[in-house]
């Protein structure tokens, strides 16, 4: 069966690719209709479907988020006025402290499909020491290593020591390190001929990462 979205991942790099040599209002303007009907509207049918999926495979509702094309330049030296990548995304409130993100980014230089939390606030911070000091804290390493056997990227942790007051021999210590957790799936072009299932399958794997982070209370 044919993705209905097998272009958008060409069409989006040709069109980022123009734009990287003419990052200004006015060829952007001039192109706007172009954007829209290649990039803006598939992006945002593809949000809905995946939403959707997402939705049944999470049990909880799913807001969607396509980012804006537009640059926040007011405190950046950077002045060009638009972003050169395409993301997307699912929120997802599964009770815990923080709702959970997925994500899907086609960039100039990457492909990345990933999930978790990008950074801990202070009380999520909290929960999530203690989870790990925990009994669940096993869990938490088992599920990180699985990804990782499954060709998961997943950043190393912020912190250079384990923070106290927790032993700097503690057996989970690399988790204890980190003050954020997300794992993330890299492609090249042209190994996502169907974004629609890429999306799915990778959610599907990062789905026991996603409940266990929203069940930090």
């Amino acid at each position: 069966m044919v993705d209905t979205f097998q272009s958008l991942i060409p069409d989006t790099r040709a069109f980022l690719g123009e734009l990287a040599a003419n990052n200004n209002r006015d060829w952007f303007l001039a192109n706007k209709d172009r954007y829209d009907s290649t990039l803006k509207r598939p992006a945002e049918l593809l949000l809905e479907q995946a939403g959707a999926n997402l939705n049944k495979a999470l049990g909880a509702d799913v807001k969607t988020k396509l980012f804006r094309a537009n640059r926040d330049v007011r405190f950046s030296k950077d002045k060009t006025p638009y972003h050169q990548h395409l993301h997307m995304l699912w929120t997802a409130d599964l009770g815990g402290r923080q709702p959970l993100g997925f994500f899907f980014g086609i960039g100039l230089e990457y492909i990345s499909i990933g999930a978790g939390l990008m950074g801990f606030e202070k009380d999520t911070l909290i929960s999530w020491r203690a989870a790990i000091d925990g009994p669940l804290g096993a869990d938490y390493q088992s599920q990180v290593e699985k990804l990782g056997q499954q060709g998961f990227r997943i950043a190393e942790p912020e912190l250079k020591r384990v923070p106290a007051p927790y032993d700097k021999e503690h057996p989970r210590g690399e988790l204890l390190k980190r003050k954020s957790l997300s794992a993330w799936k890299d492609f090249e072009a042209g190994d996502i001929p169907a974004p629609t299932k890429a999306l799915e399958t990778v959610f599907k794997d990062l789905v026991p990462l996603a409940q266990m982070l929203g069940g930090l209370r």
